[in-house]
Parts: structure tokens; C-alpha cells; sequence
């Protein structure tokens, strides 16, 4: 089973119309690392969420939409705290930008002691964004992290996100103290020039391997991605022409993608990554690009099954 865990919230669409006295507001289930859960899930592999998920009616929904997916909800923290809201809006190409409502919500308050104790189940574990470098979940996941990073595969993305921390400084000392605890880093050339403007995603890549990761991926939107293992097989992948729609969950749905590819593969470990051929590489980064292409050919974080990707049941 995976284990996914951090942000879970709603991503409000802003549709704004001709009247400025009104807003039509969508809102859709989402945070990055609930999105990579439900990518895992529709693709067919057992995964579970750690978080704090609120009493309120979003945090109700939440609980709702992880049963219809089959999302295992045993590791969730229940609390009275409202749940992030975040607030999308859409450029002509389909890029997001967002803003959140995020002070003191549920997923913001994990703390250290609530890191669950049971995990044989769990054979990796995912982290991303916000939940990484805001307190006390931030504390909370390097304690998960620090526990079980020799004995399960972790899997990070930073998905940075200056509106919530604006301190880039933060997020680079919480890149470095990350990076070697994870076999898996990946990142978009988005976050790596707000992290390092003017490095190409090589070097930085290139740095994160030599740091401990196994296996560092930058994602380049339309252009695919990169990837570099500790085994030294270093690959670029295109990308695939499609209609884009929005490019929201886009990131997720590559990071679930690869680490589906990886498990069914029989290479969800150090080992076999350190073992890399470029061959291997090549196809796990082609699997991901073509199912975050389906994401951006749909509305919001719509992530594939594995029929969408031509894939038979597992």
C-alpha cells in the first residue's frame, strides 16, 4: 500500500461574469498530495491518507470522495478546525494561479504526535508541498520521514507554493533537508526557478542524486521531462500534444503515474533504482507524461484510470 500524505483541501474555480457584483464559484477536491493518492488509486494500487481532515461540510466531502475512490481513511485525524480553501483562477492557457484560505485549517495542524504507528501495511510514502514547510505538520512529516526512510521507499515533490510561504529561503533549506531522505524527488522547472533561477534542471538534478536522492525527475510542461538516477542512466523525454484544458493536477498525476509505474515494474525501491538502466527510465517518464497529458485535457484534477491509459485491471 502507498501512503500519501499532507494537503487536502478544495480548489475553488472563480468564474468571474459580465456582473461584478457576482461570482460563480466551483469547488473541486484537491491538494497536491491527495491528488497523487487518487491518481494511485485509479490506477488501481491500494493507498491510503494521513492527514488532519475537519468536521466541517468540505471536510465531509473529502471523507466522501476518498470512499467513492478507495482511498483508505484509516490514518486520517479528525478535528473541529475548517478546512484550506484554495482559490483558482484560470489564464487563457489554462494555467493556474492560485490564493488560499489556510490559516490554522485542519490540514495545517498535524502535529508530530499524531504520525500514526502502524504502517506494515505501507510499503512507500509520498510528501509534497505546503504540509512540508508550514507548522506543526511540517515537524510532523520529518518525524514520519525520519522513522520509516530505511525501511519504505519516500517519495517527494516540493510543489512550491510562495502564496502560502512566501519565504523561498524556507523552502530551499526544506528542499536540502528532504532530498537526501527520499529515494524519489520530483519537480517542475516552475518550482526549480523560483528555488534556483538561471540552473537548468540538469544540474539541479544532478545535485539532488549526488545528495542521496535515487532518482530525480523535472517535469518541463509541454516540453515532457528529465530524469537522472543513481545509477548514472540519465534520460529526456517529450512531451505529447494535446488539447489542454487546464494544467491543474497535472504535477500529481505525473508523480502517481511514476510511482505506479515503478511498483508494477518491481522497482519501488533504492536498489533496483540504483540499478537504472536508461531503457527503464525512459519508459517510467513516458507512462507519467501520458496520463498527465489526460489530466490536462480535462477540467480540474481529473486523473486517469488505467482504461484512459489503455492499461487492463490489475
Amino acid at each position: 500500500m502507498f501512503l500519501s500524505c499532507g494537503d487536502a483541501l478544495f480548489d475553488v474555480f472563480a468564474e468571474p461574469g459580465e456582473d461584478v457584483s457576482r461570482l460563480s464559484l466551483n469547488a473541486v477536491v484537491g491538494g497536491s498530495p491527495l491528488n497523487v493518492a487518487l491518481g494511485l488509486s485509479r490506477l488501481g494500487h491500494r493507498t491510503g491518507f494521513f492527514t488532519k481532515v475537519s468536521t466541517d461540510l468540505f471536510g465531509q466531502r473529502i471523507r466522501a470522495f476518498m470512499e467513492r475512490e478507495g482511498i483508505d481513511q484509516r490514518f486520517l485525524v479528525p478535528t473541529d478546525r475548517n478546512t484550506t480553501l484554495a482559490i483558482v483562477s484560470l489564464s487563457k492557457s489554462g494555467s493556474a494561479a492560485y490564493s488560499f484560505y489556510i490559516d490554522g485549517t485542519a490540514d495545517r495542524s498535524v502535529e508530530p504526535g499524531d504520525v500514526p504507528d502502524d504502517l506494515e501495511a505501507i510499503e512507500a510514502i509520498h510528501v509534497a508541498s505546503y504540509s512540508t514547510v508550514t507548522e506543526p505538520t511540517a515537524s510532523a512529516l520529518v518525524r514520519l520521514i525520519d522513522r520509516e526512510k530505511d525501511r519504505r521507499f519516500i517519495s517527494y515533490d516540493p510543489n512550491i507554493r510562495a502564496s502560502i510561504e512566501p519565504d523561498l529561503d524556507l523552502w530551499r533549506a526544506k528542499v536540502a533537508e528532504m532530498v537526501p531522505r527520499a529515494a524519489l524527488v520530483k519537480a517542475s522547472d516552475e518550482d526549480l526557478e523560483q528555488l534556483y533561477p538561471g540552473r537548468s534542471p540538469e544540474t539541479v538534478a544532478g545535485d539532488w542524486v549526488a545528495a542521496g536522492a535515487a532518482l530525480a525527475v523535472v517535469t518541463l510542461g509541454p516540453n515532457g521531462a528529465i530524469g537522472l538516477s543513481a545509477s548514472g542512466a540519465a534520460v529526456s523525454v517529450p512531451g505529447r500534444t494535446v488539447a489542454v484544458v487546464d494544467t491543474v493536477g497535472a504535477g500529481d498525476t505525473f508523480q502517481a503515474a511514476t510511482l505506479a509505474r515503478l511498483k508494477e515494474t518491481h522497482s519501488l525501491s533504492r536498489k533496483a533504482l540504483n540499478a537504472f538502466t536508461s531503457a527503464e527510465l525512459t519508459d517510467v517518464l513516458d507512462f507519467a507524461i501520458k496520463a498527465a497529458a489526460v489530466t490536462c485535457s480535462r477540467r480540474g484534477a481529473d486523473l486517469p484510470r488505467r482504461a484512459d491509459l489503455g492499461l487492463a485491471p490489475l
